[in-house]
């Protein structure tokens, strides 16, 4: 199997460490998953979402001049389908860019998102400024008066 960069080929997870997965492309050929590579999500332990002999789908992103092989799960599923979902229901890995999901559709876009933070971020903004100018409970050397 000639490897090419861009190509989508299946491989075999065989081992993990702390910044990624090495997977089997077979021929002999292994190629590393960096955990940035995962998922579009934050990946904090790659066990919640991989495990040892899974079969995967990958795109080979780099292949250098010393043998190695860079690969990407989450840039084979974009084009195939939507990112693999952690396998525990981890409470704590809540995606802080999702934000408020009170719309009927439960998703908005990327300019929805935006457009919500502008305007928060701009009446905390406001708020700051409006208490620097009655005091805002500091002094001048930046201590508390109080």
């Amino acid at each position: 199997m000639q490897l090419e960069v861009g190509s989508i080929v299946e491989g075999k997870v065989t081992d993990f460490t702390s910044f990624g997965a090495f997977v089997d492309l077979g021929e002999g050929k292994k190629g590393l998953v960096h955990i940035s590579e995962i998922a579009t999500e934050y990946v904090k332990e790659i066990s919640d979402y991989l495990t040892v002999g899974q079969t995967v789908k990958v795109k080979v992103l780099t292949i250098g001049d010393d043998g190695k092989i860079s690969l990407s799960i989450k840039k084979a599923n974009e084009e195939k389908r939507p990112a693999p979902k952690p396998r525990s229901n981890n409470s704590r890995q809540a995606n802080v860019w999702q934000g408020n999901k009170s719309s009927a559709s439960g998703s908005s876009s990327f300019e929805d998102m935006m457009a919500k933070f502008k305007q928060v971020s701009d009446e905390k903004m406001s708020d700051l400024k409006r208490d620097s100018k009655h005091g805002g409970g500091f002094n001048r050397r930046g201590t508390n008066k109080y």
